[in-house]
């Protein structure tokens, strides 16, 4: 039996991998559109990115508990099922990684932590109400995202189609500045609390914090923000292309509309109170891209790659639930 502090140690070094991996996985979503219209250059555009991740991070902690706490109830959490779960995610997030297809960090811990939970208790561990919550969130935060970047696109289209292209492209590219910024932050603020969250989990079942409160320490809550940002320092230049030309040609006020569309669900998925849903940034922003791109016309999408992105998407929990599983069952024969 492997001391618990030691496996302690293992969840916070896994984690924070996640984390890392999580940071250069989705860079993409933040600096994509800006990089790909050049309203940034990429060396700019990265250390925005990392710097206002950083920030995010540090912003709110509602994600992280419910992470924590909607899953799996804290009393059935054991160092194994979250080792799993972060193995398994963080085997799927390179995966798709090295692929250049843009899949969902938070979708593959959340089915880590599924997996992982029914192959040491069983099904009936899970709390599928919590469970449904988030799935919830996770599926219908890219279709509001496809909607309101329609929208916003054709607002933007009405208040501003009578100047010349010119002139559109020169002053949103200014604009695109603010909007990425804006999507970093939020990026930091919502996906860093994952791991925290899991973290968090960690700390419960090694009886260092109380169940009742399942508010991230400080020092939690900088590690995440500190390994997130150096991983969105390092960067996703795959994903950056795909995201940024391959799924509609952008120019700067479809870049702009595309981020403060997938800003403003982001933030309202972190910040509204009783909400706090985990959503997944790539999901949204790849939404939004879309939306955008078909208000300008539906021809305009290159549906081939958003359809090889969306079975990826279809795919992530199961995947990554029956991966976790199975690592589960290996460690704790190991350990």
């Amino acid at each position: 039996m492997t001391d618990s502090g030691v496996l302690l140690i293992i969840v916070v070094v896994c984690a924070l991998l996640f984390d890392y991996i999580n940071g250069f996985h989705d860079t993409a979503n933040a600096i994509a559109t800006s990089v790909s219209t050049r309203a940034l250059s990429p060396r700019r555009a990265v250390v925005i990115a990392a710097v206002l991740n950083f920030v995010g991070a540090l912003y709110s902690t509602g994600v992280a508990q419910t992470i924590a706490k909607d899953i799996v109830p804290p009393a059935l959490v054991s160092q194994e099922m979250i080792i799993a779960a972060l193995i398994g995610a963080i085997f799927w997030n390179l995966i798709t990684w090295y692929f250049g297809i843009p899949s969902s960090s938070s979708h593959a811990i959340i089915g880590g932590l599924v997996g992982a939970t029914i192959s040491r208790v069983g099904f009936q561990a899970v709390e599928w109400a919590g469970f449904s919550k988030i799935l919830a969130a996770l599926l219908l935060s890219p279709m509001l995202g496809l909607l309101l970047g329609y929208c916003m696109m054709k607002l933007l289209v009405a208040l501003f189609g009578r100047f010349s292209p010119s002139q559109i492209n020169n002053s949103f590219r200014r604009l695109q500045v603010l909007s990425a910024a804006l999507l970093a932050f939020n990026h930091g603020s919502n996906d860093a609390q994952k791991s925290m969250g899991i973290i968090t989990m960690a700390l419960v079942a090694a009886g260092l914090q109380n169940p009742l409160s399942l508010e991230p320490h400080l020092w939690v809550k900088f590690i995440c923000a500190l390994a997130m940002a150096c991983g969105t320092a390092f960067g996703g230049w795959k994903i950056i292309r795909t995201m940024g030309g391959k799924i509609f040609k952008l120019e700067p006020i479809n870049g702009f509309a595309a981020d403060l569309s997938s800003s403003l669900i982001i933030w309202v998925a972190t910040a509204f109170p009783g909400l706090h849903a985990p959503v997944s940034t790539t999901h949204v922003v790849s939404g939004s891209i879309i939306g955008v791109g078909m208000a300008k016309r539906i021809s305009a999408v290159r549906w081939g790659i958003a359809q090889q992105m969306v079975f990826t998407w279809v795919v992530t929990i199961p995947s990554t639930a029956i991966v976790s599983g199975l690592i589960y069952r290996l460690i704790s024969y190991v350990l």
